[in-house]
């Protein structure tokens, strides 16, 4: 079916790349995954794109539907042309990006997204939503990519994304001509990858990063021509696809005799640091490893590195400035750092517990207890894609997954169901808040039967009421009146129950209508906002008040909410 064409690179033109493009690296993903040999052999470039566009899509997501919900709450009829600028749907496009993107691919693509960003970004009657624009905005974007890169090497992404602002640079016309002229530049280029990089050339594949910038050109084609361009012969040279790729790097791997000098451990982190700091950090991390990639700018920068000290990778990270959702993958079997070696594969466990955790405390506590967890920084919920892959880092045969918040329900279910097109067993418990995850953790017993173990662990959830206290961000309705901005509000299994000023105050009314309906235990979660006696306060309400009822403290870092409430 044909796509509409957009004719101008506005808001709608933005927001429609994004979904062409995330369709079809949908499509391509396996097949990308199969062909990544360099700088990694470990099949992920693929799933990392994907994941890096997922994220990309549901911020620009997020600003349109702002404007919806506006549009219906508008007194006055909303005119046709309201709605996001295009500066704040590239700046939306970008920052979902950045702080989505995986592994050395999806980090490089982040940064291509920002180049384009900072182009599209400009107001006014200087905006660039034209052709000479879009030539202007792939031409930053190819070379802030490449500054990004501690050391570029040709015949990878960075080589195709430079073909691409090449041949726009020589294209006249509308965004039409100059995408197509782009996607035309960029797969000439892709296809010589495999003779500038001796990796790509003994496996007989082209590269699979450039493959998947390809890939969004061809979405961006779509966008301006209402449908995509023919992919031709671009991927895999067809001489030698007899064999799977990955299994030709493998033999590679052996033959050169190189399949364990690599860097062990892949880091990756976002971080909240200025420019000077993270210049510096670039040299410590350069000095540490190899595939350095630092992308973003304004506080805000991602930074992924390959490094045998992982530890050390994250100190730089907490010199520098304040590092968060730090994920550190060993690469194990399978990669290129381990590939050739004779080793059996890792063995799959018969069961794990995936469990998106809202803050650093609960995330190592959740850990603790034998969890994989995901981390969710506040405002910004992990996609399916994200779930998905943490059920392939527990690496086993059964999966009870936890999304501890209601307003996940429906991602949660999206990637149990592709976790089970893989062969997991997956089974969905309701948790709608970390403390429900908790009780559920607390009765897991991987050795009884996985039917049994789910029925127990979903009633110890549904057997835990969940309170929490937050502060109003803005004036809005809630079931207890108006709210204003900075008020503290108490919520009791997802509704808010009463408006306050005083934390502790809001919090001990909280606790004491949760308890009234009877209880065993007191889970208390306390966030980085929380007073430091709110803690103290409540253990001794529940200590002289009510009889027989214990309670467990719990640190929960940067969570969002002063404090969880869990009441079982």
């Amino acid at each position: 079916m044909a796509q509409v064409p957009q004719r101008i690179f506005d808001a709608l033109a933005v927001r429609t790349w994004c979904g062409l493009s995330l369709r079809a690296l949908g499509r391509a993903r396996e097949e990308i995954d199969a062909i990544n040999v360099y700088p990694v052999a470990d099949g992920d470039t693929g799933t990392n794109l994907y994941l890096t566009a997922e994220s990309a899509v549901a911020a620009v997501e997020a600003v349109f539907a702002a404007y919806e919900v506006g549009a219906a709450d508008a007194v006055e009829p909303v005119g046709a042309g309201d709605g996001p600028s295009l500066a704040e749907a590239v700046g939306a496009m970008a920052h979902g990006a950045l702080i989505g993107a995986r592994g050395n691919s999806g980090t490089i693509l982040a940064q291509l997204l920002r180049g384009l960003a900072q182009v599209l970004a400009v107001d006014g009657e200087e905006a660039h939503t034209d052709g000479p624009g879009l030539r202007l905005a792939l031409r930053h974007a190819a070379e802030s990519a490449r500054q990004a890169v501690a050391h570029p090497v040709e015949g990878t992404v960075l080589t195709v994304a430079a073909a691409a602002a090449d041949a726009a640079d020589g294209a006249e016309g509308d965004c039409a001509e100059v995408a197509r002229a782009a996607y035309e530049g960029a797969r000439a280029a892709l296809a010589a990858t495999p003779d500038q990089l001796p990796a790509l050339e003994r496996a007989g594949v082209v590269d699979a990063g450039g493959r998947g910038l390809v890939t969004v050109l061809a979405a961006l084609v779509e966008t301006f021509t209402g449908r995509a361009p023919d992919p031709g012969a671009a991927t895999v040279p067809h001489a030698r696809v007899e064999r799977g790729p990955q299994d030709r790097a493998a033999e590679c791997a052996a033959e050169e005799g190189d399949g364990n000098d690599g860097p062990a451990f892949e880091v990756i982190y976002l971080l909240e640091a200025g420019d000077a700091a993270v210049a510096r950090l670039r040299q410590r991390l350069d000095a540490l490893g190899d595939s350095l990639v630092v992308v973003g700018g304004g506080g805000l920068w991602h930074v992924h590195v390959h490094v045998d000290d992982a530890g050390a990778a994250v100190e730089a990270g907490v010199e520098a400035g304040r590092p968060y959702r730090i994920r550190i993958t060993h690469f194990g079997h399978g990669d290129a750092h381990t590939t050739g070696t004779g080793r059996p594969p890792r063995e799959r466990a018969q069961r794990a517990v995936v469990a998106v955790v809202p803050g650093e405390g609960l995330a190592g506590l959740y850990t603790e207890a034998g969890a994989t967890t995901v981390l969710a920084r506040p405002g910004e919920p992990p996609a399916s894609g994200e779930l998905v892959q943490a059920v392939r880092r527990a690496h086993a045969r059964e999966v009870v997954l936890l999304p501890n918040d209601a307003e996940l329900r429906h991602t949660a279910a999206a990637a149990a169901e592709q976790a089970r097109t893989e062969g997991v067993r997956v089974a969905l418990i309701p948790t709608r808040s970390a403390v429900q995850g908790i009780a559920a953790l607390a009765v897991h017993e991987p050795e009884r039967r996985f039917d049994e173990d789910v029925v127990a662990m979903t009633s110890a959830a549904g057997a835990t009421r969940y309170g929490e206290v937050v502060v109003a961000e803005r004036q809005a309705w809630t079931t207890a009146g108006i709210c204003q901005a900075g008020d503290v509000l108490g919520l009791i299994d997802g509704d808010v129950a009463l408006i306050g000023a005083d934390v502790t105050e809001v919090a001990a009314t909280v606790l004491d209508r949760m308890l009234a309906a009877g209880g065993e235990l007191v889970t208390l979660v306390l966030g980085d906002e929380a007073p430091e006696s709110v803690a103290g306060h409540l253990e001794a309400r529940v200590r002289e008040a009510y009889l027989a009822v214990d309670t467990v403290v719990y640190r929960g870092g940067r969570q969002g909410a002063p404090l969880l409430v869990g009441v079982e």
